[in-house]
């Protein structure tokens, strides 16, 4: 499985301190095993397939995508609780 992230998720984890973007790696790592571990929910509203994962306070919202015979997990956008969902 492949992880790929847009450009707004890096600039997120990128102002993260070294033991908070240590956590969100360790959270989707987990992601890519079968089944994905955390505390993940759909999210309503969506057409395109989206996840959230809990992370403390934080939200990382990702999808799963299938480029031929290559699965790719997709992470969307990094964010605390309160600003993620605007």
């Amino acid at each position: 499985m492949i992880i790929q992230y847009k450009k707004r998720a890096v600039k997120a984890i990128n102002s993260m301190d070294k033991s908070t973007k240590q956590r969100i790696k360790i959270a989707i790592e987990g992601l890519t095993q079968i089944p994905p571990k955390g505390d993940i929910k759909q999210m309503q509203g969506y057409k395109d397939g989206r996840f959230r994962l809990r992370v403390g306070q934080y939200r990382i919202i990702y999808k799963y995508t299938d480029n031929g015979n290559v699965e790719i997990l997709l992470i969307i956008d990094i964010g605390v609780r309160g600003d993620i969902y605007k």
